[in-house]
């Protein structure tokens, strides 16, 4: 009996210890179960709008496809020509001595409203050139002051210099642009930048004095057409200026100050994702922008060709002059885009004139604006990249239809200097744009960018749903 009952106790016992296992693996597994659901239910809630843009999409895809609105390119097309020709081009294009030296006003007065520059950063300073580093052609005949300057990112002790000779850009015409506000002939308030030196990034530029900046040029300039709007020429400027708006957004995102205790810089994808990738209009204003400027750079193609590219750097400057001959006759662009924008479409029929001269205005009111921006790298780059697109407005609508425009069209080497910057700057953005583009890259977004507090008490939140 004694036996038995002990056998029947280790029995009961084996039992029991088997329930117990099979219990816990059927709830380790209903748990695993529900924390898989509670996950992908809670990054299905978090995944990005921009799947469907407002153009054709491929199923499941986060490309865009299909024709660029009011271009004569597709998506396709622009991000294969960017990636794999001029995306290289320019970027060799922009190193060179001819090209990396901008010429600018630097502080001026606004204008609109006294100047309350909001730059908490050291980074909004501009690094002006030393005189050893300028290049030979550009230096007054008896020398520039003997100040040791120094010239390193973001040290603001650097003093501007105003002693330009003015024979500095001999070989380029000297004019006015009629789109834009300054008179780039003034050497005796301009300064020579090193733009390699002092790239376009985040320098803590934001708030009420930033915002007014915007606000200004959109509700003043360049209010957004309504959805019924059938003038296109009534949409160029406010594409144009959203565009360029977007592209500064992916370069303030793509080079932002993660952690400004150790200066550590990278990508703050969320802002990115935030301030562009989720406006599908911003995006297809960014790709109609850089296709204008191309259009521009390969429209003045004669003119560009015959340049003199004179930086003093015999080399430099014959590589420079290489690069522009590749860019501006391209075969693979050519082919594969011939037509980027057609501008003759634009200021037909009786009111043309009037609105060209509108849109004319508004620009210049617009790069007016840019002597108000407080951060001082920020209205460098401001006022490059206004010049920029000015100079493309200048070749496409300013030779008034004339056939060979070649021989009309004059351009100052600051402005050919600013265009291809910012031809630069666009296609930089539109490589930014497809490299996020990819849904991998967006899950990575979420993962990288989500506090982990908040990761654990959404899964917690979904989980306690479900009981």
């Amino acid at each position: 009996m004694v036996e038995v009952q002990i056998r029947s106790k280790k029995l009961t016992n084996g039992g029991k210890k088997k329930n117990r296992i099979w219990w816990w693996t059927v709830v380790g597994a209903l748990i695993a179960v529900l924390l898989a659901t509670s996950l992908n239910q809670w990054r299905n809630s978090r995944k990005f709008s921009f799947i469907r843009p407002l153009c054709r999409c491929s199923e499941g895809s986060y490309k865009y496809t299909g024709i660029i609105e009011d271009c004569c390119c597709d998506y396709e097309t622009v991000d294969s020509v960017n990636g794999a020709v001029l995306y290289p081009l320019l970027q060799e294009l922009v190193t060179t001595p001819f090209f990396r030296y901008f010429k600018v006003k630097l502080w001026c007065d606004c204008p609109f409203w006294p100047d309350d520059g909001m730059c908490r950063l050291r980074d909004c300073s501009v690094c002006e050139c030393p005189e050893n580093e300028f290049p030979e052609p550009f230096k007054r005949p008896h020398g520039l002051p003997k100040e040791d300057l120094v010239c390193q990112e973001g040290k603001p002790e650097a003093a501007v210099d105003r002693t330009l000779d003015a024979k500095a850009f001999r070989g380029w015409a000297v004019v006015d642009n009629p789109w834009t506000n300054d008179d780039e002939t003034d050497n005796g308030e301009m300064t020579y930048v090193n733009l390699q030196l002092n790239p376009e990034r985040y320098t803590g530029y934001t708030g009420p004095s930033a915002r007014r900046i915007w606000d200004a040029i959109y509700s003043e300039n360049c209010p957004k057409y309504s959805s019924g709007e059938s003038c296109q020429e009534k949409k160029v400027l406010y594409k144009l200026i959203s565009g360029l708006h977007s592209s500064i957004s992916v370069h303030i995102a793509t080079d932002y100050l993660l952690d400004e205790n150790t200066n550590q810089w990278g990508a703050n994808l969320q802002l990115m994702y935030d301030r562009v990738l989720k406006h599908p209009e911003r995006v297809q204003n960014l790709y109609f922008t850089f296709l204008f400027v191309l259009r521009a750079v390969t429209k003045a193609a004669t003119y560009l060709e015959q340049a003199e590219y004179d930086s003093g750097n015999h080399l430099e400057d014959l590589k420079a002059h290489s690069l522009i001959r590749q860019l501006v006759h391209n075969p693979k662009l050519q082919a594969a885009c011939p037509l980027p924008f057609d501008e003759a479409k634009l200021w037909q029929g009786q009111s043309g004139p009037e609105l060209k001269q509108q849109t004319q205005k508004q620009f210049r009111n617009i790069s007016a604006l840019m002597d108000c921006v407080g951060c001082e790298k920020c209205r460098l780059w401001g006022k490059l990249q206004v010049l920029g697109l000015g100079t493309a407005l200048k070749i496409l609508f300013s030779v008034d239809g004339q056939k060979d425009q070649d021989q009309t069209l004059q351009l100052q080497r600051n402005e050919v200097i600013a265009l291809m910057n910012l031809l630069n700057r666009l296609s930089e953005s539109l490589k930014s744009v497809t490299d996020m583009g990819s849904s991998a890259a967006m899950d990575g977004l979420i993962l990288q960018n989500s506090d982990k507090v908040s990761l654990i008490q959404g899964l917690r939140e979904s989980w306690m749903a479900q009981w």
